[in-house]
């Protein structure tokens, strides 16, 4: 019991747990919906387009929290926007010109960080440091789990009907749009608020590994809700124990951790064909 409590009698170890906690709650539903949207890719090509957003902030202020988030917010929506453009008005796929734009906010961002930055600048802002998260950093990371749960409690039934069948959605009227925006902008969310803990490399790491180990457990969406949320803690627990106890850096431990619950439930699940689900059943 010592070797699990002890570490949490440190306050940034216990200000990481609180980070994780709430990242817990407020990513990994997000993370569920985006891996029924078939979106994983589009978080992925968020996380990294936060990046050169989150630099123009660093060069105008430093390592000021406002403008590093409001720099990482213009720069997700934007990306997020200009990809699904693309894919519209273009012959491209929309994981095409979500991949292009990785690439390229990915290399404006390092340049942008490394123009007057030390190595140690540019690897807090790749990999996070959450074990050194002052109580505003904490503020705001709480603030955007708190208001992804409110978000998601209002958009909850357009987002689960369009995930099983948009075309019903479209047909009966709903705010299928306004859904689409609005989860949009709770994945920006929280992907700026894993970049201030985990990195710009990693941050969708705590929003994808829980769902996609909550998918091959249940195809129930309530599970698939509240497992996401169980492996999202049990993975960042584990995580910032083991950064503890081994000298070794903690946002990577994390998403080891996270990945490390993923192949376990992976290898004990049983094979069974994925299940979809139809509009009839949610509509129930």
């Amino acid at each position: 019991m010592s070797w699990l409590i002890d570490p949490f009698e440190f306050e940034f170890m216990r200000g990481a747990l609180a980070a994780c906690v709430a990242l817990s709650l407020g990513a990994a539903p997000i993370g569920v919906f985006m891996l029924l949207r078939r979106m994983s890719l589009m978080g992925d090509a968020i996380s990294h387009a936060i990046l050169p957003g989150a630099a123009i902030g660093y060069l105008i202020a430093g390592m000021s929290l406002g403008a590093m988030t409001l720099g990482g917010i213009v720069a997700g929506v934007a990306v997020a926007l200009a990809a699904g453009a693309v894919a519209r008005r273009s012959a491209l796929r929309e994981d095409a010109s979500l991949a292009a734009f990785y690439l390229i906010s990915l290399a404006i961002g390092v340049l942008l960080v490394s123009l007057r930055s030390r190595n140690v600048d540019l690897l807090h802002v790749l990999f996070g440091s959450v074990l050194s998260l002052d109580p505003d950093t904490l503020l705001l990371i709480g603030g955007i789990a708190t208001v992804s749960l409110f978000g998601l409690a209002l958009l909850y039934r357009p987002l689960v009907i369009e995930c099983a069948d948009p075309a019903f959605l479209r047909q009966a009227g709903g705010p299928g749009s306004i859904a689409h925006m609005g989860f949009l902008l709770l994945a920006v969310l929280n992907l700026v608020s894993g970049f201030h803990a985990l990195g710009t490399l990693m941050a969708v790491g705590i929003m994808v590994l829980p769902a996609a180990a909550a998918r091959l457990v249940s195809d129930r969406l309530d599970a698939l809700l509240a497992l996401s949320v169980a492996f999202a803690l049990l993975g960042s627990i584990g995580g910032l124990l083991l950064s503890y106890h081994l000298d070794v850096p903690a946002g990577p431990s994390v998403v080891m951790s996270l990945g490390a619950i993923y192949l376990a439930v992976l290898l004990g699940s049983a094979a069974q064909p994925s299940r979809h689900w139809s509009a009839g059943e949610v509509t129930e």
